[in-house]
């Protein structure tokens, strides 16, 4: 097991669909182990695996002193949202009000290759939408209304971590969401 670097805004790994998990082997094991030590020594409520630079569709969570894991996801959505503050570990310290559905229902598989179904609701919800998003290339602040994206951007522009990154030449390139789902996965 390792703590892996997280990687931040900007890297495109973050904004491109991860590839489906065929093997579920010894190097699955690996990730999964290495996601959770990541996340927990972030600390986290969830790491998707293109977080650390893997575009695999995996993620781990820790909600309520529950940690798990779900390979090749799919969400079932409820109809009721809810707003709540929401953060990434892909954008340090910042948290912004961001639509999410109350319930959903992530089916997918364990490390081993069984089917797993996972029920939540309100936290747990989120960070299943959250982490799936991830997946789907999609981040947290493409949820957000134009005028609260506007108002993330500005501060990610002011943040140490992404100065450090124009410093060094790296600085993403700023882009407006294509992304206009409020909460629903695609």
């Amino acid at each position: 097991m390792a703590i892996r670097r997280i990687r931040f805004f900007g890297d495109p790994v973050l904004t491109t669909p991860a590839s489906k998990v065929t093997d579920f082997d010894k190097e699955l094991e690996r990730l999964v182990k290495d996601l959770t030590e990541t996340m927990i020594d972030a600390p986290g409520t969830g790491l998707a695996a293109p977080q650390i630079g893997v575009p695999l569709r995996v993620f781990v969570w820790h909600v309520d002193e529950v940690s798990g894991h779900l390979v090749n996801p799919t969400l079932d959505l409820g109809e009721e949202i809810q707003e709540g503050d929401e953060g990434c570990l892909s954008f340090p310290e910042l948290s912004y009000q961001t639509p999410r559905a109350i319930r959903a229902v992530a089916k997918g598989f364990d490390l081993h290759g069984e089917p797993l179904v996972i029920e939540g609701t309100e936290l747990l919800a989120r960070a299943l939408q959250h982490e799936t998003d991830h997946l789907n290339g999609i981040l947290f602040i493409d949820r957000l209304s134009q005028e609260l994206r506007k108002e993330a951007m500005k501060e990610i522009r002011q943040a140490e971590w992404f100065l450090a990154a124009n410093e060094a030449g790296s600085a993403p390139q700023i882009r407006l969401s294509p992304h206009s789902t409020f909460g629903k996965s695609l």
